[in-house]
């Protein structure tokens, strides 16, 4: 496969924006299903500025695509992206986040956003 100059700089961005441990987990998370920002919140134990700013570089990017159910906005993996195949490819190598989404769960808090 060759590559011009413009797709190995759109390359280049996706893997620095994916070289963040926090958004290449949130990619993970977003994978199979949506999330809000109070569950990426309760889930990385940070502020929900912090959160809404990684989500913007990657919906910037076009990595990640919106939802929104009344006030609340759902994200998730953007399968019309560009990069779509590549970030298929690269999050194939991230450990299950699965625990993650279960645990909150548990906890009562997936259902905050509703």
């Amino acid at each position: 496969m060759s590559f011009d100059l413009n797709d190995l700089e759109e390359v280049s961005q996706t893997l620095k924006l994916l070289g963040d441990k926090t958004r290449l987990t949130m990619m993970k998370l977003m994978e199979k299903q949506e999330c809000c920002v109070c569950e990426l919140v309760e889930i990385f134990k940070t502020s929900q500025p912090s959160v809404s700013q990684h989500l913007r570089k990657l919906k910037d990017a076009g990595l990640v695509k919106e939802n929104r159910k009344g006030q609340w906005i759902y994200y998730s993996v953007n399968p019309n992206s560009i990069q779509h195949k590549l970030i298929q490819d690269l999050i194939a190598f991230v450990p299950s986040q699965d625990h993650e989404l279960e645990e909150i769960d548990k906890k009562g808090l997936r259902i905050s956003c509703d």
